[in-house]
């Protein structure tokens, strides 16, 4: 009895911009025996005669009318509450009813049996508000599936519960230590590493009893499993059947009976003035959202004050490498030179988190991927000098800092933010102080703490150093690894002309075209004009001799 069923019991997912609440699903379940078996079979071959098709289409049909107990077909719609003759006898009694919702059932199931009952008899739902809801893990689908294996992701997915359903107080007092767990187990990544969307949940059901004896719990069992989230995600298990064969649903117990189910998606397809509606609305939408933004940004454009230079950098720190122990972390800040000026609420000044290298090739390298943002702005005292001015500096430090909090410094650097505007990736090296003797390097080693300098500018040649040469004589250091950066350097001015300048150069230029008098106006033609007729006899003489001469001949005969 089980020849001709689908086998594919695999869920599907759907993807919707429509709202969910619009679909609608036809289920049709029929008990499938050997008298249902050899009524199909007659019927095909009925249908094939058609002389004979009519007689025996009646016969046939007066069949089914007899056998329609073993029969539902049913549209149900989403999140529509659909009562089995179990809940009808557990909620018609007030006294059962604990929360609001069982209340509500009550009434309706009240006003269903005082007006013409219910239209179902063996199909019925568990919505996402019904405790039955969770109950999966209890009750299993009786719809036969083929063998096959848990993917990855619904091995991950196995212990993940429903946001909604799992509502605990909020306890604002949590462990301050070991907020990073270094090496998770294998429960913890499935509770705490898993993206958890939240969904809502719908049972269709079906009470595979005897028809005199419908309600009893134990033969109920699962047809479909339908879930949504915000996202237009719907997942729906199994699939419909899409022309393919019935479903075969096997009940449990002494008599194992079979049912054939057909899922069928009969949600109404949207009309040419709705889709037109909704269109519009869409590009409606989109253009408040288009103007919304517009006005945030403004029509014109941000322009920096007149004779100021203004500089943008969004820099990242991408990697460290070569040094020598693990668990990096970088200290950086961006010293202004003369003339040059921040916003009092810029920080010009920030500390990377703590990374772990990885070994790439020879070297062990630290990725850090840490963003950062400047913007300053330079302002010439003297609008007569020329010089160019001197660059904001960036100066870092790197330290190590490992599981028994021994601290270390790794290396100094430095970098000039580039003159030039557009992207930049700059490798610096650096280097640490040294002390003389073992002592240093044996505290270094095991307790920590290294020999640091007590200003970073002493990197390069500070900016408060007012000599000619600058010596270092007697340092000692050691070069360590390199740290590199990428800048995008952004670079905005305007140009300071004050009014008498701008009074005076335009004045200069009308006198070179000549002032408003007629006079002067016919003097600047004239002369326009003999220069023009001096550079063409300058052409004319740079030319080749025997081109000069070709056409000379070319003019001779045409005038003859």
């Amino acid at each position: 009895m089980a020849d001709g069923c689908s086998t594919d019991t695999g869920e599907a997912t759907y993807c919707s911009r429509d709202a969910v609440k619009n679909l609608t699903i036809k289920i049709h379940i029929q008990r499938f025996t050997s008298t249902a078996a050899l009524s199909q079979h007659l019927q095909q071959q009925v249908l094939t005669q058609q002389e004979r098709g009519g007689i025996e289409l009646d016969t046939l049909n007066s069949q089914a009318q007899s056998a329609g107990d073993d029969e539902e077909e049913l549209v149900v719609g989403w999140q529509e509450k659909l009562f089995s003759q179990y809940e009808v006898d557990l909620f018609q009694s007030e006294a059962v009813c604990q929360t609001p919702l069982e209340r509500q059932y009550h009434t309706e199931i009240m006003a269903l049996e005082r007006t013409r009952g219910r239209r179902n008899r063996r199909i019925f739902t568990y919505t996402d508000f019904d405790r039955f809801t969770n109950w999966e893990g209890d009750s299993q689908s009786m719809v036969t599936q083929v063998k096959s294996n848990p993917t990855f992701l619904a091995h991950r997915m196995a212990n993940v519960r429903h946001r909604r359903q799992d509502r605990r107080p909020v306890d604002s007092t949590f462990p301050k230590s070991r907020l990073i767990t270094w090496e998770p187990s294998e429960d913890f990544v499935k509770t705490s590493h898993v993206v958890n969307t939240p969904v809502q949940t719908m049972h269709i059901m079906g009470d595979m009893g005897p028809l005199g004896k419908l309600g009893q719990k134990e033969k109920e069992c699962l047809l479909c499993t339908i879930r949504a989230d915000g996202n237009g995600v719907i997942t729906i298990k199994p699939d419909f059947n899409k022309g393919k064969e019935p479903y075969r649903v096997e009940t449990e117990g002494e008599k194992r009976e079979v049912w054939r189910l057909t899922l069928e998606n009969v949600s109404e397809g949207i009309r040419p003035e709705e889709k037109e509606r909704e269109q519009r609305m869409y590009k409606d939408l989109y253009v408040r959202h288009k103007d919304y933004l517009n006005s945030l940004v403004g029509q014109d454009f941000e322009m920096p004050p007149p004779g100021i230079l203004r500089l943008l950098v969004n820099g990242e720190i991408d990697s460290a490498k070569g040094f020598e122990y693990d668990n990096l972390y970088v200290h950086f800040f961006l010293e202004l030179p003369h003339n040059w000026s921040t916003l009092p609420f810029h920080s010009l000044s920030g500390v990377t988190q703590t990374c772990r290298t990885k070994t790439i090739g020879k070297d062990d390298v630290a990725f850090f991927s840490y963003p950062f943002s400047f913007e300053a702005f330079f302002r010439r005292e003297d609008e007569t000098e020329e010089s160019l001015p001197q660059w904001p500096v960036l100066y870092f430090k790197v330290l190590s800092l490992d599981f028994w909090q021994r601290y270390r410094n790794e290396g100094y650097g430095y970098l000039v933010i580039p003159s030039t505007r557009g992207k930049h990736t700059i490798t610096c090296h650096t280097w640490r102080p040294l002390q003389t003797g073992t002592v240093s390097e044996l505290r270094r080693f095991f307790i920590g703490g290294s020999p640091e300098l007590e200003d970073y500018s002493y990197v390069r040649v500070p900016g408060t150093f007012k000599g000619e040469r600058l010596s270092r004589f007697g340092f000692r250091t050691q070069t360590t690894g390199s740290v590199t950066f990428n800048l995008h350097c952004i670079q905005h001015a305007r140009a300071f002309v004050d009014a008498s300048t701008l009074k005076k150069r335009r004045q200069s230029v009308l006198d070179q075209l000549g002032g408003f008098s007629q006079q002067g106006s016919v003097y600047n033609v004239l002369e326009a004009f003999q220069r023009a007729r001096r550079r063409m006899q300058e052409a004319r003489e740079s030319l080749p001799r025997d081109l000069i001469n070709t056409t000379a001949q070319q003019n001779s005969e045409s005038n003859a």
